[in-house]
């Protein structure tokens, strides 16, 4: 991949949370990057590189991974800004990640300017500077080759990049920097003008402080405010007050202080962002008593002294119980989800009694204030409304942006919203109201765009994105499914292709998932992808099903599951055309047993692959166990070893948090698959796959036959056990769970080796699978982590 890098030598200057972030994604892309940082000077010289070398320690340290895997640190090269500062000379690129000072960043620039080539190019990640007060003591020279590059923490995870231009900024500049960050660190870019907070910043941290207000206005509590303001109005789960806790309240409270400081005077923010704001009144005497959120002593959410979970009475700012129910609005709008419904028009409808009312004007408002605040940045800001709604999606995870949102609500309910809430309703909404933001012209999206407040119509134009980027989301709007239920649906693409979008909650599958797949290879066209744009391709088979078929006793309804599901994929694997696993986010347990009757995967380089359900006490039963066994014998050539590598990383649950882990544990085959880097470039990836597969003569598989150890292994597995039971290491039921796995991959019968079908192997993945799940114990840990997130050992 270093063979096709634009810029042969890169340097990051600040080793700090983003500066360490920014080098690691260079790294994750296989680039050697220069890390630089003040000296440590009270150190030996021997310890003057001690800030980037403990920066890159952080970086092996996180959780979730920042690199991909622990050999790509080697790809970053330490120093600092004293004994190394003239290797940048070196550099095509500089990337400045310094404290937010200005008069810091400019002394900088001067000593770069003093030493680096006439073609390097400087980049801040500055996200409160304007660009014109960076540069402008720098000579225009320097500011041709000027541009800021924001990036979003973490900068591995988050797809967004804000590029800003300089007025004097060259245009080829920001090609260059643009295209990079796309094809090679995997970034959604949008091009900002420059203004305060630019896009992601200016609306989700206005979205975070109406969240907070309403709540204080409505009585609402803080589980209550999370649970509304999270996944049922597409927003991550943690919410309002747990993304507080999670980013650090001290920190947030810094951010909404820069914002506050450099908006307008007339700007909305400043009647959420006041330090006499209830909620910042409440954040000081948080801060002030060290309850910045995780990191230090708890926030809104807290532990008592008995692990108990706790949170903060927004009316009192007393600590009482946390309250585990959710709002009967977030479980309607689940069900809706479900259904199919449009879970906004859910959220805001008035519920007949006092709490659901509440409710519902708590979510009416914030969506209210929201949308019109984010329709008032046009055209000022942007032009665009797909500027913004890429900014919340990409740097936020909103799963819609403000502009679609609206377009769900409908002109008619969104007028109500706004008058109701006193918001001053925008220009582009004043005469706009009756025309959808986004429209369909053919297959083509487009979206309409506002030079002029005048022209408040605005006028429609293809959805811009870059060549080769295709987001699925955007696409199907102009695409009606074959086949659809609620769980899944499936696509004709272009050249006769087939697509298959999971869409079920949390994408968990059902037997309406495999419905549609099993329709996939009846009607597959030249070639099948199977992908979706959820921020997890899929969580596995879903365990509410299953546990309501064990309370039930119904053996044979899980075992007809199962055969159903194992039937569908192995149709799937000898399909006579191409198939192209394309996935992105989690695909475990039985969402990672599609993939693997695929003929490649795809994956975007975030994917975390794995069999995970020996963890509730179950085998993967869906052909993971077989195909495993399968993969480690075609690379070791021994019955035995398969086995063993097969038992050890399906009963210990391993997963690869990256392509590159993955390979190591045949989750993904080198040499056969690939890795994206950028998830709006897999459907791309996927088709020209296909094409070449066709070009040099497709056949499908044939099917194998599998020779299985004798039953000698099994008393060495059953000693491992043993000795970790007795170590600590295991539970009684980790032992029948992985004995369980051992029956799958042994021949339990002889100390002969055995040879047996795929469906014989399928066989033996049900038995084992529904043996485990008569069990007290696997019941039990399936109940438990559908409760509270974390399967109990026992």
């Amino acid at each position: 991949m270093s063979n096709n890098n634009p810029f042969k030598r890169i340097a990051v200057i600040g080793a700090g949370t983003m500066g360490s972030g920014i080098a690691g994604q260079i790294a994750n892309a296989g680039f050697q990057v220069l890390l630089l940082d003040l000296p440590r000077e009270e150190a030996s010289d021997a310890m003057a590189n001690a800030t980037a070398e403990e920066a890159v320690e952080r970086l092996l340290k996180s959780d979730p991974p920042a690199l991909m895997s622990r050999q790509r640190a080697k790809f970053i090269e330490v120093g600092n800004t004293r004994d190394d500062f003239a290797r940048l000379a070196e550099c095509d690129w500089i990337i400045e990640a310094v404290v937010e000072r200005l008069d810091i960043k400019r002394e900088l620039y001067q000593r770069l300017n003093a030493v680096i080539s006439d073609d390097c190019i400087v980049t801040s990640n500055t996200s409160t500077i304007p660009i014109r007060l960076l540069v402008e003591e720098m000579p225009v020279s320097f500011r041709r080759r000027f541009a800021i590059t924001h990036y979003f923490n973490p900068v591995r995870y988050m797809r967004l990049l804000e590029l800003v231009r300089g007025e004097d900024t060259d245009a080829d500049i920001l090609s260059k920097l643009s295209e990079y960050n796309d094809r090679f660190l995997g970034k959604g870019v949008v091009v900002c003008r420059d203004t305060p907070g630019f896009l992601g910043n200016r609306v989700g941290v206005y979205a975070l402080q109406v969240g907070m207000d309403e709540a204080f206005r409505l009585g609402l509590s803080v589980e209550q405010a999370d649970a509304l303001m999270g996944r049922p109005m597409g927003i991550p789960k943690t919410g309002v007050f747990g993304l507080y806790d999670l980013i650090g309240i001290d920190l947030m409270s810094d951010v909404v202080d820069t914002l506050g400081s450099i908006l307008p005077d007339d700007d909305a923010f400043h009647a959420v962002g006041s330090q006499t704001n209830p909620a910042r009144e409440l954040i000081a005497e948080m801060v002030a008593g060290g309850y910045t959120g995780d990191k230090g002593k708890g926030g809104f959410y807290r532990l008592d002294e008995n692990g108990e979970a706790q949170a903060v009475d927004l009316g009192s700012g007393r600590v009482r119980a946390k309250n585990k129910a959710l709002p009967s609005k977030v479980l309607r709008a689940a069900e809706n989800q479900l259904a199919g419904n449009e879970v906004l028009l859910d959220l805001i409808h008035q519920g007949e009694d006092e709490d659901e009312a509440r409710q519902a004007q708590y979510c009416r408002n914030v969506l209210a204030r929201v949308l019109a605040y984010a329709a008032s940045l046009i055209p000022e800001v942007t032009s665009s409304p797909q500027d913004i709604d890429d900014a919340m999606k990409l740097g936020f995870n909103w799963v819609r942006g403000p502009f679609e949102m609206m377009d769900a609500l409908g002109a008619k309910t969104l007028a109500e919203m706004i008058a109701e809430s006193g918001e001053v309703v925008p220009e582009i909404l004043k005469n706009g109201l009756a025309e959808p933001f986004y429209a369909c012209k053919g297959q083509q999206l487009q979206v309409r765009n506002f030079s002029t407040t005048s022209n408040s119509q605005g006028h429609l134009a293809p959805v811009v994105l870059a060549q080769g980027v295709v987001r699925f989301n955007m696409k199907r709007r102009c695409l009606r499914p074959i086949e659809h239920n609620q769980a899944a649906s499936l696509y004709a693409l272009d050249d006769d292709l087939r697509l298959i979008e999971f869409h079920s909650k949390a994408n968990a599958l059902t037997p309406q998932s495999m419905q549609i797949v099993a329709a996939a290879v009846a009607d597959c066209g030249r070639g099948i992808i199977i992908h979706n744009d959820a921020q997890h391709f899929s969580a596995g088979v879903d365990l509410n099903g299953v546990l309501e078929r064990i309370e039930q006793q119904d053996w044979s309804g899980i075992d007809a599951f199962l055969s159903y599901f194992q039937q569908t994929v192995k149709a799937l694997k000898y399909t006579p055309v191409p198939v192209i696993g394309a996935p992105s986010g989690l695909a475990i347990g039985g969402g990672f047993e599609v993939l693997a009757h695929a003929d490649k995967v795809i994956a975007h380089s975030n994917s975390v692959l794995g069999l995970v359900e020996a963890g509730v006490g179950l085998v993967p039963g869906g052909g993971g166990v077989k195909e495993t066994f399968g993969r480690w014998f075609a690379h070791t050539g021994d019955a035995s070893k398969a086995a063993w590598n097969t038992w050890m990383q399906i009963g210990y649950s391993r997963i690869g948090n990256s392509p590159e882990q993955s390979a190591r544990l045949m989750y993904f085959v080198d040499g056969r698959d690939e890795s994206v880097m950028n998830r709006d470039r897999l459907i791309l990836a996927a088709t020209k796959a296909i094409e070449e597969m066709h070009a040099h003569g497709y056949q499908p598989p044939t099917e194998v036959r599998y020779k299985l150890p004798g039953r000698s292994l099994l008393e060495e597995m059953s000693m491992f056990m043993d000795k970790g039971i007795n170590e600590g290491l295991f539970f009684p039921h980790d032992k029948t769970v992985a004995m369980a796995v051992a029956g799958i991959v042994v021949n339990t019968q002889s100390d002969e080796s055995l040879q047996v079908s795929e469906d014989q192997m399928f066989a033996r993945e049900r038995e084992a699978f529904i043996r485990l799940a008569k069990t007290p114990q696997t019941r039990e840990r399936i109940s438990v982590l559908l409760q509270t997130g974390i399967a109990p050992r026992n």
